[in-house]
C-alpha cells in the first residue's frame, strides 16, 4: 500500500514568489533612498550657493559703508575748518570796525592827528575789505554757481588748482553716445537733435562744474577739438582768460550750447595748440572719450585699426613737457578697450589724475 504523501503550505513555488516581492521591495527602497540623496545633496549646493552669494553682498555693503563714513567724516572735518576759518575773520572785521570807529572820534577831538590818522583808516578799511574777500572764497570757494541734483561731493581726487588752467573739450562725432551704433544714427540726424544728446549734454555739464570750482585769481582757456582744436571764445587764441571776469566766462560756457559735435579726433593738434599758449598751462583738465582717430593730419584710410590709434596717442602726448599735470575726465566709449589704460598712464606718467564718472554726473 502506497504511503500518502504529507501535504505543506511552504513549498517551492511559494518560497519563490515570497523571495521576489522581499526583493522587490528592497530594491525600491533603495532606489527611494539614493533620489532622496541626490535630491538633497541639489538642495544643499543651491543653498551654499545663495549663502556665499548674500555673504559677498553683505562684505561689499559693509565695504562701501565704511567708505562713506569716511568720506562723512572727512567732509565734516573741512565744514568745521572753513566755519572756524570764518568765525575768526569776522571776529577780527569787527574788532578792526571797532578800532576805526574810535580812532575816527580820536581824530574829531585832535585836529592835528587828522591827517596821519585818515592814512591809517584808509589801511585798515582796505584790511577789511581783504579779509571780507577770504571770508566769502571760505564760505564759497567757486567762481560761479552750479546746481547738480542732491546734495553731494561731486569730485575728490582731481588737483583744480594752478595759475594757468587749460580745458580741453572733445568735440568729435563720438561724443553724441557711448555706442557706435547711436554715434552713427545721431550723426545723421538735425543739428538741434545732437545737441540734445544725453552724453554730450553731461560733457557740457562737465565743463560748466569746472568752471565753478576755478580759483579767482587764476587765468583759464577753453578749447575744443576734433581735427582741429580752437578756443570756445572767438578771437582768443593764445590768450590767459581772468577767471575773475564773470561775464566773459558766463559767455564762454554759454557758448557751448552752440557747438555740434563732428569729425573725428586729434589729440595731436589740441595739446600743439595747448603749447602755444604763453606761459604754458600748469594745469590741463582733457575731456574726452577715447584714443585720437588721426594725427596732425587727416588719414588716409576712412578706417583705423586699434594699434595705429594707441600709436597716435603716443605721439600726441610725447609733445608734452614734463611738469604739467593732466587730469583727464574720460567718457564712456564702446569698442576702444586701450583707452582707459593709456590715459590712466599719461594721468600717472604727468602726477595728474584719471576720472571716470558716472551717468549722472556732475
Amino acid at each position: 500500500m502506497a504511503r500518502r504523501r504529507s501535504a505543506t503550505t511552504f513549498n517551492l513555488s511559494f518560497l519563490d514568489v515570497m523571495s521576489c516581492g522581499f526583493g522587490a521591495v528592497v530594491l525600491v527602497f533603495l532606489l527611494m533612498d539614493h533620489a532622496i540623496k541626490a535630491e538633497s545633496s541639489t538642495l544643499d549646493a543651491d543653498l551654499r550657493s545663495e549663502v556665499d552669494l548674500l555673504e559677498e553682498d553683505v562684505v561689499q555693503g559693509q565695504e562701501g559703508l565704511v567708505r562713506l563714513r569716511n568720506s562723512i567724516a572727512d567732509t565734516d572735518f573741512q565744514m568745521v575748518q572753513a566755519q572756524g576759518l570764518a568765525s575768526r575773520i569776522s571776529t577780527e572785521i569787527n574788532s578792526l570796525q571797532e578800532l576805526i570807529e574810535s580812532l575816527e572820534n580820536e581824530a574829531l577831538s585832535s585836529p592835528a592827528r587828522v591827517a596821519s590818522l585818515q592814512a591809517e583808516v584808509r589801511a585798515l578799511r582796505q584790511k577789511i575789505k581783504e579779509l571780507q574777500t577770504a571770508e566769502g572764497q571760505t564760505k564759497a570757494e567757486s567762481s560761479r554757481g552750479f546746481i547738480g541734483e542732491g546734495n553731494r561731493q561731486y569730485l575728490t581726487g582731481l588737483n583744480l588748482g594752478g595759475s594757468h588752467i587749460m580745458i580741453l573739450l572733445d568735440v568729435s562725432a563720438s561724443m553724441l553716445a557711448p555706442e557706435l551704433v547711436n554715434v552713427i544714427r545721431l550723426r545723421n540726424m538735425e543739428d538741434k537733435v545732437k545737441i540734445q544728446a544725453a552724453k554730450w549734454r553731461r560733457a557740457i555739464a562737465m565743463v560748466e562744474w569746472l568752471t565753478t570750482q576755478l580759483p579767482l585769481e587764476s587765468d583759464y582757456q577753453i578749447y575744443t577739438f576734433n581735427t582741429q582744436a580752437a578756443p570756445l571764445l572767438e578771437g582768443t587764441r593764445g590768450k590767459w582768460l581772468p577767471v575773475s571776469s564773470q561775464e566773459q566766462l558766463d559767455q564762454a560756457v554759454s557758448k557751448l550750447g552752440e557747438v555740434i559735435p563732428a569729425q573725428g579726433t586729434s589729440l595731436e593738434n589740441a595739446l600743439r595748440a595747448t603749447l602755444d599758449m604763453s606761459p604754458w598751462p600748469d594745469n590741463i583738465f582733457l575731456i574726452t572719450d577715447g584714443l585720437p582717430t588721426q594725427g596732425r593730419t587727416p588719414p588716409r584710410r576712412a578706417t583705423i585699426r586699434q594699434e595705429e590709434r594707441r600709436r597716435l596717442f603716443a605721439n600726441a602726448t610725447a609733445l608734452l613737457p614734463r611738469g604739467i599735470p593732466v587730469n583727464i575726465i574720460l567718457a564712456p566709449m564702446e569698442g576702444d578697450p586701450w583707452a582707459a589704460a593709456e590715459f590712466w598712464k599719461l594721468a600717472k606718467a604727468s602726477s595728474g589724475t584719471l576720472l571716470s564718472p558716472s551717468r549722472d554726473w556732475p
